[in-house]
């Protein structure tokens, strides 16, 4: 090997070395993270495709100083690396390790927390301004990929980077897809883009020809540089036509692989005084065989073996978004209402069977999860049962939509809210930990929270046939195995599996198995302990509390403000018996595996038993 990647500065590096020398490392690069996220599992397929592109950031720019913000944050792993991570890369996603993220309090290279999509060009302007306030000299730059440019936010950005003339470097990383198949008119307009012959070029040609014939050249190219129609539209048809008329210079495409193209483009860019987009074109999973044959598996990949590309090991049962999917499927054939409704991830959420069976009724809307919920509402309006398959995390960027377009309306939508409660290695941006609080809060939502996979599918069957009105269904992400409530269907209510006198637990949905395991080992501990499922948060039952009993323990996987708990207080202050509340903390929670975290949250069934017995224990007192 030419570098030792760990241990060499890879910064001064890129900086002094020919292009030769860089086009070695970046194959480097690619070997060492192809090894590292092989046994880490991570984003792999983003960051091959993007080696280069970063290398040519870091030629050109000085992130210590310079502020790059990488959109959503998955593909800045090669950016980590260069900037002095790579020693971390063992820990990386790992509990107390190298976040899968760009976190600002590991390293001054990291000029912001990304971790949802398109956000990074609005950030971007917020940091451009404020350089221009204070009269600050620094460049600034959005890396952002053409899957996060079908976000709305995106374009309400540009539209004011455009209008205000704010000097900021948008690297456009365009490899054609997403997590999903990138949908709708940018993913065409970027495509027709990428086949067009360079519209940058051929209008500094253009100008540069008229410039040079005596007397008359420079007037004829100032004519002809208003005369936008003839030029953009006609001549040039749609290249970077629709940045240009937003008051963005466009540059490109470039290739990504290009090191010398991409060095030139960046810094042709630093030139313009001015907002500007560097369209650059990628792969995603270069380099690596079978990530550029199966792109989205890598995308976000669990350990794999690095010779075959077969992941090592798999959960135990099928996936709760499996058995939504599969689910929905089967309520589909018998009932051509139900549509389905993504935001960039149907494959993720389990709906690829369906797309597969009923291609006319799936709506990937891209990544756009307020526009997913309003289109919803205007399907329940006409007539048609919307199921709308968004991660917890990411329908809170719908919270408006929720209220104003669906509850408000008492619309017949059904929400399969994916990866709720802790998620495990992406960490503190994809926890679904506060769905509980902010679905809670609205009138006319009803919210059910399955055990295990069995009653997932009884859920859905009730929500889409048995209920009329906003309702929400919310599971975890990974296996869906448990059979605690097969001999008890699922008939709208709470499900009472034993009662004691000492302590009833209340366990919210999947957390069922966690309250068992306590109420087993407060037995042994001499307690009449009983558990009840908790499978509707929303409306509260109040008569699911044994009056009998003296504790009550509440067990949930969402923070301890504005859930179940927090509601089950409010009702029961007046009752006789004590409340315990066991739940994810008022903070955020950063990454690990879902036991290390529910261990750091206080949250195992040992620290049940204790809250019990410390609490029987002040009452003798």
């Amino acid at each position: 090997m030419l570098y030792d990647l760990e241990k060499e500065d890879l910064i001064s590096i890129i900086k002094n070395s020919d292009y030769g020398d860089l086009e070695a490392l970046a194959r480097e690069i690619r070997d060492f993270l192809v090894e590292k996220v092989s046994k880490t599992g991570g984003h792999l397929a983003s960051n091959l495709g993007i080696v280069e592109t970063t290398i040519a950031l870091h030629k050109v720019y000085d992130t210590a100083v310079d502020r790059v913000i990488f959109d959503v944050g998955h593909q800045s792993y090669v950016h980590k690396i260069i900037t002095g991570r790579a020693g971390a890369f063992d820990t990386l996603r790992k509990y107390k390790g190298l976040s899968g993220f760009p976190k600002s309090r590991e390293s001054i290279h990291d000029a912001y927390d990304t971790g949802h999509s398109s956000t990074s060009i609005s950030a971007a302007m917020g940091y451009a301004t404020a350089r221009d306030l204070r009269n600050e000299d620094y460049q600034v730059v959005a890396v952002i990929g053409d899957g996060a440019m079908t976000g709305g936010l995106v374009y309400e950005a540009l539209n004011n980077i455009g209008a205000s003339g704010t000097n900021i470097k948008i690297v456009l990383n365009d490899n054609g897809m997403s997590i999903a198949k990138n949908v709708g008119a940018m993913s065409r307009h970027l495509n027709n883009l990428r086949t067009s012959k360079n519209y940058t070029r051929m209008k500094e040609n253009i100008r540069g020809a008229l410039d040079n014939i005596p007397v008359v050249g420079q007037r004829v190219s100032d004519t002809i540089s208003h005369t936008k129609n003839k030029i953009k539209y006609s001549l040039l048809d749609e290249q970077g036509v629709l940045f240009e008329d937003l008051g963005i210079k466009y540059i490109g495409p470039v290739d990504g692989y290009d090191l010398p193209a991409l060095v030139e483009a960046y810094t042709a860019a630093n030139q313009y005084d001015g907002p500007t987009l560097v369209h650059v074109i990628t792969k995603k999973g270069k380099g690596y065989y079978w990530s550029e044959k199966y792109p989205r598996k890598f995308h976000g990949i669990a350990p794999f073996d690095a010779d075959n590309g077969n992941i090592l090991s798999s959960p135990s049962g099928p996936s709760y978004s499996k058995v939504f999917g599969d689910k929905l499927v089967e309520l589909a054939r018998a009932d051509e209402s139900i549509v389905a409704i993504s935001a960039a991830m149907g494959t993720a959420t389990g709906l690829g069977p369906f797309y597969k069976e009923f291609e006319p009724r799936f709506f990937d809307v891209g990544i756009a999860e307020a526009h997913a919920v309003v289109f919803a509402a205007g399907m329940a309006k006409a007539g048609m049962t919307p199921v709308v398959a968004i991660y917890s995390s990411f329908l809170q960027r719908a919270f408006d939509q929720l209220i104003e377009d669906i509850c408000l309306q008492n619309l017949h939508v059904v929400f399969a809210v994916d990866r709720a409660g802790l998620v495990g290695a992406d960490g503190e941006t994809h926890h679904g930990m506060f769905d509980l609080s902010y679905l809670n809060m609205i009138p006319n939502m009803k919210i059910l929270c399955p055990a295990d996979g069995n009653q997932l599918e009884e859920m859905l069957e009730y929500a889409v046939h048995q209920y009329d009105g906003p309702i929400a269904i919310r599971y975890p992400r990974g296996s869906s195995q448990g059979n605690h409530l097969r001999l008890k269907p699922f008939t709208g209510e709470n499900t009472v599996l034993s009662v004691g006198k000492d302590v009833t637990i209340l366990a919210v949905g999947a957390m069922l198995d966690t309250g068992i395991e306590a109420a087993r080992l407060l037995r042994k501990h001499g307690f009449d302990a009983g558990v009840t499922a908790i499978n509707v948060v929303k409306p509260m039952d109040a008569a699911a509390v044994n009056s009998e009993t003296k504790l009550v323990v509440t067990l949930e996987d969402n923070t301890i403000i504005g859930g179940f708990s927090d509601e089950f207080d409010r009702v029961n202050r007046e009752k006789a018996f004590g409340i315990l509340n066991f739940a994810l903390p008022d903070q955020f929670i950063e990454q690990g595996s879902i036991p290390e975290l529910r261990e750091e949250c206080a949250m195992t069934p040992e620290d049940v038993v204790k809250g019990v017995e410390d609490y029987f224990e002040k009452r003798k007192a």
